[in-house]
Parts: structure tokens; sequence; C-alpha cells
């Protein structure tokens, strides 16, 4: 199993010792109220997730990753981890002030310390990250949208974890969970596949193609905030579970979720997701088609190329796939490595036309869905 990325996992998690401490503690320092993507941000860094991150980024971390992705230590790091805050708030705060985060619901979240205050180039941000300024981008939009006025610094400790609806808990599992599941089954190879969204035909024959030369693979799906008009994350993993139980080896699978947000960074993001799955046991990745894109921003095939770059930095291997899809002449799932025939004997729906056929109750072709996972998204579909 390859170490944590910078050689030691993070644990900034309170004991229930330590929470009646803190929990006394907080109620004496500045109370500040942040956004759901920022207390997904607490956890990951509190459990490991983000290692060697130990706290939100100052200025000169920041922009070391924005124009060079890397810390400022030289270690590889692909998206900024930033807090922002309102001016009201922003304003009086100083230097070395402990702070008590609190969740949209008024939940003690965190405490941390302010060892930056500071503001950055936020067109450079966007150009640089997600390679586009445009605030139609969905990434761009909550960079702009959440102003310029950030503070860095320590998690001290992580009192309460985000709170958690529709997905059973025993899916929460930290990093440091994970690593020990995988020891315990044995595995020496561990293939990751990254998704948010259900698992239809192509992602089964990537995931089980990739499966053949190792010993089990981590289907780790993200389930912190994503788009407004993906499937929801309790939706997705009733589809993850019964794909599961009808057409996966269950001894070779391990299902736990990543309770990140995401940031549709493409490239960077290809890169970003593979060193936390690194942090969570894993040596190999699948890096397939426009891996975290959205739209139009990123070629198809460009986190591929990007991740080459950093091979060595990751030390988690990444497996490139294809476009796949199903032919009818092959009458298989295939990929144009493997398939001569023409596109008009392909069958791929994109996630958009999808959609619109669940509102509408029409069923996806079997062969792009197996038939347990289309009745679950009828289902959700016929009950927006």
């Amino acid at each position: 199993m390859l170490n944590p990325h910078g050689g030691k996992l993070i644990n900034k998690i309170a004991t229930e010792e330590e929470k009646k401490e803190l929990i006394e503690k907080a109620k004496s320092l500045k109370k500040i109220v942040i956004a759901d993507r920022y207390v997904s941000d607490c956890e990951m860094i509190a459990n490991g997730g983000f290692s060697p991150l130990n706290g939100f980024m100052t200025k000169e971390d920041a922009e070391e990753v924005i124009n060079n992705i890397h810390l400022k230590n030289g270690l590889l790091w692909s998206i900024p981890i930033v807090l922002p805050l309102p001016e009201d708030i922003y304003k009086d705060l100083k230097l070395g002030d402990e702070i008590a985060l609190y969740d949209k619901n008024e939940r003690l979240i965190a405490i941390m310390v302010i060892e930056d205050k500071f503001n950055l180039d936020l067109e450079n941000y966007c150009k640089n990250v997600f390679k586009t300024t445009d605030i139609e981008h969905p990434g761009v939009k909550v960079v702009k949208n959440a102003g310029n006025n950030f503070i860095g610094g320590e998690i001290i400790r992580l009192i309460n974890r985000p709170l958690r609806e529709g997905i059973d808990e025993k899916y929460y599992l930290d990093p440091s969970q994970v690593r020990e599941n995988i020891k315990k089954k044995g595995w020496k190879k561990v293939v990751a596949f990254q998704t948010r969204n259900p698992i239809h035909r192509a992602h089964e024959y990537i995931i089980k193609t990739a499966l053949e030369p190792m010993d089990g693979v981590m289907i780790h799906p993200l389930v912190g905030e994503t788009k407004p008009d993906d499937i929801p994350a309790d939706v997705r993993m009733r589809c993850y579970e019964t794909l599961i139980d009808n057409y996966f080896n269950k001894e070779k699978v391990h299902l736990s979720v990543l309770p990140a947000s995401m940031h549709y960074a493409g490239p960077r993001e290809a890169v970003h997701h593979m060193l936390m799955r690194k942090n969570y046991g894993a040596t190999h990745m699948i890096i397939g088609r426009d891996h975290a894109g959205v739209g139009d921003y990123y070629g198809t095939y460009e986190a591929q190329e990007f991740v080459e770059q950093f091979i060595d930095e990751l030390e988690i291997q990444p497996l490139k796939f294809e476009h796949s899809f199903y032919c009818k002449k092959c009458e298989n799932m295939a990929s144009a490595k493997t398939c001569p025939h023409p596109k008009e004997d392909h069958i791929h729906l994109s996630g958009t036309k999808v959609r619109a056929m669940l509102r509408e109750g029409k069923r996806p072709p079997k062969e792009f869905s197996r038939p347990e996972v289309a009745d679950i998204l009828i289902e959700w579909a016929k009950n927006l």
C-alpha cells in the first residue's frame, strides 16, 4: 500500500473527551457560519483525505497551487483549499484568533486558528484552475460568488461531522478505516473509481476491465456538493448497491463514499481525485473520458494527458480508458480500441439526454443501463 501523500495521514478528529472541552471553549469564541462545501473541506482536512493539509491554505500556499500546482514546500497539489468569508465578518478577524466554525444549521463543526488573511486574483485563479473565467462554469461560479476575502489556518479539531441524509452511515469511512479494510482483505493492488453519476453499462465495463489485473476495486462515489442538476447522492447510492449486488463479485469490491465537493476542474481535479484516493489506500485510479469535466471546457482526453506529467509525484498510477459504448454489431461493450464498427452501431447516451428520458418516464435502453438501475432512476425522476 502506498504511503499517504506527504508521508503521514492527518488526523484532526476530536475524541469524545476532547469534544466536551472544545464545545465549552467554543462558547467564548467568535462564531462563523460557513457554507456546506467548506464544512465538507473541514471534514476532509480532519479525516486525512486532504493529507498533508492540516487546515485551510494561507495565501502563499494558495498562490503556489494556483500558479504552480504545488504547495510552497514543493509537494504536488492541484486545487486551492481556501475559506472565503463575507466582508462584514472578515474585517473584524485578527491573526492568531481562534474561531468556531458552524454549519448552516448552527451545529459546531470545528475550531481553527487564523494564520493568514488575504485576497487573491480571482481571474487568475479561475483561468489557471478551471481554464476559463466564464461565470457559467459551476466552479467559476462558486469562486466568484464567494467573494475575495479569505482566511487560512490550522483546523485544531473537527468536533462534529456534517449532517448525513439518505446514505447509510456505514459508507462514511475515513481514509484510515478504508486502509485497514484493504489490509484485512489482503489486497496489494487496488484500483479506485471516481463517480458523481449512476454507474451505467459503460462504467461497469471499465471498472470490470480495470479490476482484472487488480486485487480489488474501490468504488468511491463523491457525495459532497455537486451541480444542482446532478442526480442526488442517496439515489446514486441505491444504484451502486443494486449494481454490486447483481452484477459484481462482491468479494472484490469495496464501496464507501468520498464526502468531498466537486469543483468541475477537469485535468486539475483528476490530479486532486488521485491524491485523495492515494490517501484512502488505492494504488491505481481509473481516469476516463473528460474526467471531472463539465460542458465543453476541457478536451476529451485532456485529463489523461495532464496527469502523465506528474506520474512520479503522484505515485498512484492512472489507468486510462477511452470512451466506452455498446456496439450492436459486436453485441458487447467496447471502445474505439476494440471495436471496428462505425458510430451508427454504437449506443451512447449523454447524462443530459438520460435525465430528460427519465423525467418523461422513458426507460434507457438495456444496452445503456441495467434494468434494476433504470427502475431506481425512473422512480426518482417521477417524484421530481
